[in-house]
């Protein structure tokens, strides 16, 4: 005669031990709530484009407070030469560059001696040198350029990629944020707003315990596994009487995403493992588990293991690129990124990746090509600046757009940043006006009802 037990049904069990769990110091529910997962089709699955993606993969820099392109990457020897000069009785003095520039690679693109490591990367790097945006206003334009809205805070770049194309590996967040510090607007740079809770970017702190509370206090695997089956079927019967709730849908996929972590993102997020020459290639402090340099290798690892999406600041709201008062501190910011980044560009070259990962590297905006608060400093400047792509089928020994003499206005080709998004997209396989979502009785896209794709700029 079978036991009791076995004549009942998984489910059945479960929903006695709750009951038993509610009443007694039996203590299952509190094991149970530690990880979740669902059983059958996940919300996170991969999903086709709307046409052959050049990208799988998406890493965004992101440089706060303001990157000045005049001094970086879009030369202008004409700024040089009418240093001190007013362009009428109204203006501030234009103000050239305290560093030099020098011709890099065989496209002969010329770099300011801040970047001499992206110098060595130009050859594989698209640059757009006629970027504006919509405000000059720190909270606003990081707004604009993280999620496509000034006003009112709208999904991000990484969530409506999550959204469009799921994840390579449902066992660690689709959309991955290394932020040390918080930038404007904070954890709206990265949020998923009105899409699904399971879209929103993850943040990882960078440390040697970059997310805290991973490591599951279940030292049995087979107890756990149990664990999880029994809640996976609680869950989902719970879910089926709700009509699909999209919140619910959210808490029980973050729950196995969660399990998910504790399997693998200790081993990702471990870079002691890695031979001494990548270590060196991203820079001489790499080791240090909260550099920026280990957070551009901890990009790499990531994207290898299936993340669709990373986002990395490399600096918070304070103490960043916005140098009013004396620009030559923009010597310490670029020698904190530069090697990191061309050594991730050089890493993923290596490793066959390159092709199939879409770096981009932006800033809320630019910097006037004159002076402002103090004859050393530069103010905020929207209406036109550099970003930059490299790999994911953007055209690498290339520049488009062309500035005026002082970089202050698009002489040549425009791009907005309802353009640079819908690039972006166009390259991860997405068409940036078919990729909507209903809500509160209107389709929502990234690019609302602008945006060009930028075709020049793909190989």
């Amino acid at each position: 005669m079978k036991s009791q037990f076995n004549r009942m049904g998984r489910r059945d069990f479960l929903r006695s031990a709750a009951l038993t769990s509610a009443t007694t110091s039996w203590g299952v529910q509190s094991s149970l709530v530690r990880a979740a997962a669902l059983n059958g089709g996940h919300p996170l699955a991969p999903k086709l484009g709307h046409h052959t993606a050049r990208a799988k993969h998406l890493i965004v820099f992101f440089f706060t407070g303001g990157f000045s392109h005049v001094d970086t990457f879009d030369y202008k020897p004409m700024l040089q030469r009418d240093h001190g000069k007013k362009l009428n009785d109204r203006d501030k003095p234009l103000k050239g560059s305290p560093w030099k520039f020098q011709p890099y690679g065989q496209c002969g693109k010329m770099v300011s001696e801040l970047f001499p490591h992206m110098g060595s990367v130009v050859d594989q790097t698209c640059f757009l040198h006629t970027v504006r945006g919509d405000s000059s206003g720190h909270s606003a334009a990081t707004l604009g350029m993280l999620t496509g809205s000034i006003t009112i805070p709208m999904p991000s770049l990484g969530s409506w990629i999550s959204y469009g194309l799921g994840t390579l590996n449902t066992n660690l967040p689709p959309f991955v944020v290394l932020a040390a510090k918080e930038p404007y607007n904070a954890y709206l740079a990265w949020d998923a707003s009105f899409l699904p809770g399971y879209h929103k970017g993850t943040r990882l702190f960078p440390s040697a315990n970059p997310l805290p509370n991973v490591n599951s206090p279940i030292t049995s695997v087979t107890q756990r596994e149990l664990e999880n089956r029994m809640l996976a079927d609680l869950n989902t019967e719970h879910l089926d009487g709700r009509s699909g709730d999209l919140n619910l849908r959210s808490r029980m996929t973050s729950f196995e995403t969660a399990f998910g972590l504790m399997r693998e993102a200790p081993e990702a997020f471990d870079i002691r493992g890695e031979p001494q020459h990548v270590l060196d290639l991203y820079g001489n402090n790499t080791a240090d588990p909260a550099s920026f340099a280990s957070q551009c290798l901890t990009a790499r690892r990531l994207v290898e293991r299936g993340v669709r999406v990373v986002n990395l600041f490399d600096v918070g709201s304070n103490t960043n690129w916005d140098n009013h008062n004396d620009i030559s501190l923009h010597a310490g910011l670029a020698r904190n990124i530069d090697q990191p980044i061309a050594g991730l560009i050089k890493d993923l070259h290596q490793r066959g990746l390159l092709d199939e990962t879409l770096i981009v590297g932006c800033s809320e905006f630019g910097r006037t090509p004159w002076e402002d608060l103090t004859p050393k400093g530069r103010g905020h400047f929207n209406r036109n600046f550099t970003c930059f792509f490299a790999g994911g089928g953007a055209k690498g020994g290339f520049s488009f757009g062309v500035s005026d003499e002082y970089g202050a206005t698009a002489a040549e080709n425009p791009v907005h940043t309802h353009d640079f998004h819908a690039t972006i997209l166009h390259l991860m396989g997405l068409d940036h006006t078919q990729l909507t979502y209903r809500y509160s009785g209107r389709d929502f896209r990234l690019t609302d009802i602008h945006g060009n794709v930028i075709h020049q700029v793909v190989a």
